[in-house]
C-alpha cells in the first residue's frame, strides 16, 4: 500500500499526531480546525499495467511537501493520503471508499487515470466528495458539479493533433490508434467530429487494450490503409510499443500523441524512435523560467531525485495546485470549511495560473479548465514547441461541451 505523505507530513508539520475530522469532532470530514490540517487523498497505480504513472503522484506529493514547508495555505497544512489501485477501476472505487470512510478525506486531489476516475464518479456524487484535478481526460468530467479537471478532454487534444497534421503539415490520410476505454473513446469522438468538419474520413481506426504490448497487427492495418500519419491515444508504453512495431515492419508514417507521452519516461522506452513524434500540449515547457515551473523542477530534485523532470511530472504537480488554489479561495471567502463551499470557491477561479497551466477558469455549469494547446515535437532527446498555443478546433470543443 502506498501511503504517500501521511507519515512525513504529520511528523514535519504537526507537533502531535494527525487527527482526522471524525476523531477531532469537526463538522466536515478531513477538516482538523484545532491543528489547521486538511486531509485529502488520491488513488494511484503503484502496481498494474502502468506503474510508472506513480511519477504523477510523486510530483503531487512534492507539491504539497513544498507547500507545507513554505507555510502551507494561510497556516493550514496538507495531509495527503494515497492508495494503490493497480489502475483497476473497480479497485479505484474501493480505495476511494476506504479513504472516505477510514481516512476521512475532505476531497480527492490528483487521482490517476481516465477510466479509473470515471468509475469513481457515481460514488463521489453520492457522498458529495469533490474530485479536484482528476488526471485524465473525459467529457463526463466537465459537467459534474463536484469535479474540477485541469486536463482538456482528449477529444480536443486529438483534434488539435489532427489539425496540425492536416493544416500544418498537409497530410491527408490520417489513422487513429485508440485505447479501448474512456481515454481512447474521448479521443475518438473528437477526432471523428473534426474529421467530419474537414470533410475527411479516417484512413483507419484501430482500438487496443491498455495492456497491449505487441502492436504488430495494428501496424499492419495502418500500413494497409496507406496512412501518412497516425494519431495514437494511449499510454507511454503503448506509444513506445507501436513505434517499435512500425520500425520492425518498415512502416514510415508521421506520429502524433497526447501531451503526457512527451516525457523522458517515453524516451527511455522508445529511444531514438521517439524523435520526430508530435504532441498536443496544454502545459508550459518544463524548461520555462516561470516561478511555478522552476518550483516544480527544484522540488522534484529535492524530494524525488530519481524521478525524471518532464511534462509527466509537471502534469501531476499542476493538478495538485488546483486544490491549493481552491482551498485558498475557500479560506478567503470566510465561509464554513465544507465540501460544498469548496466547490463554490473553485467556481470563482477565472483566468488563473495553476502550476504549468494558464488561463484556467471554472464556473457554474462549465468546469472546462484549460482551453487551448500548442504542438511540441521530440527532437534530439528533448522537446521543442513547433506551434504556439491556440484554441481547440471548434467541432471537437463543442462536441465535448455537449456530452
Amino acid at each position: 500500500m502506498f501511503h504517500g505523505l501521511k507519515g512525513p507530513l504529520c511528523a514535519a508539520a504537526l507537533a502531535a499526531s494527525c487527527v482526522s475530522a471524525t476523531s477531532s469532532g469537526a463538522a466536515e470530514p478531513g477538516i482538523d480546525e484545532a491543528n489547521k490540517v486538511v486531509t485529502i487523498g488520491a488513488f494511484t497505480p503503484v502496481t498494474g499495467p502502468v506503474p510508472f504513472y506513480a511519477i504523477l503522484t510523486h510530483a503531487a506529493e512534492a507539491y504539497y511537501r513544498n507547500l507545507n514547508e513554505s507555510g502551507g495555505i494561510d497556516g493550514w497544512t496538507i495531509n495527503y493520503v494515497t492508495k494503490d489501485d493497480g489502475y483497476d477501476p473497480a479497485r479505484s472505487v474501493a480505495v476511494t471508499r476506504q479513504m472516505v470512510e477510514d481516512d476521512g478525506i475532505f476531497a480527492l486531489s490528483a487521482s490517476i487515470g481516465t477510466a479509473t476516475n470515471v468509475a469513481v464518479l457515481p460514488y463521489a456524487r453520492e457522498v458529495g466528495l469533490p474530485m479536484v484535478g482528476p488526471i485524465g481526460g473525459a467529457s463526463a468530467f466537465f459537467v459534474e458539479r463536484n469535479v474540477f479537471p485541469l486536463l482538456p478532454d482528449y477529444g480536443w487534444s486529438a483534434a488539435s493533433n489532427l489539425d496540425y497534421a492536416v493544416n500544418g503539415l498537409g497530410l491527408k490520410k490520417v489513422a487513429l490508434l485508440w485505447e479501448n476505454d474512456e481515454l481512447g473513446k474521448s479521443a475518438k469522438r473528437g477526432f471523428e467530429a473534426y474529421m467530419a468538419e474537414l470533410g475527411m474520413e479516417a484512413a483507419e481506426s484501430v482500438p487496443f487494450d491498455v495492456k497491449t504490448t505487441s502492436f504488430s497487427p495494428h501496424i499492419r492495418r495502418v500500413a494497409n490503409s496507406g496512412a501518412e500519419a497516425v494519431i495514437l491515444f494511449g499510454s507511454n508504453a503503448n506509444l513506445a510499443a507501436a513505434l517499435k512495431a512500425a520500425d520492425l515492419q518498415g512502416v514510415d508514417v508521421t506520429w502524433f500523441a497526447p501531451f503526457f507521452t512527451a516525457d523522458p519516461s517515453t524516451q527511455k522506452l522508445a529511444g531514438d524512435l521517439l524523435d520526430g513524434v508530435y504532441f498536443s500540449s496544454w502545459l508550459l515547457p518544463v524548461s520555462s523560467d516561470e516561478p511555478d515551473i522552476a518550483a516544480y523542477r527544484e522540488s522534484i530534485a529535492r524530494y524525488y531525485p530519481d524521478d525524471p523532470v518532464g511534462v509527466f511530472g509537471l502534469n501531476g504537480w499542476s493538478n495538485a495546485a488546483i486544490f491549493h488554489k481552491g482551498f485558498e479561495a475557500l479560506l478567503d471567502s470566510g465561509k464554513e470549511l465544507t465540501r460544498e463551499n469548496l466547490v463554490a470557491a473553485l467556481e470563482t477561479l477565472e483566468g488563473a495560473a495553476i502550476g504549468g497551466a494558464r488561463g484556467v477558469t471554472f464556473e457554474e455549469g462549465d468546469h472546462r479548465g484549460t482551453r487551448q494547446e500548442g504542438i511540441i515535437q521530440a527532437k534530439d532527446g528533448g522537446f521543442a514547441l513547433v506551434q504556439d498555443f491556440r484554441a481547440y478546433p471548434a467541432a471537437a470543443f463543442e462536441m465535448a461541451a455537449a456530452q
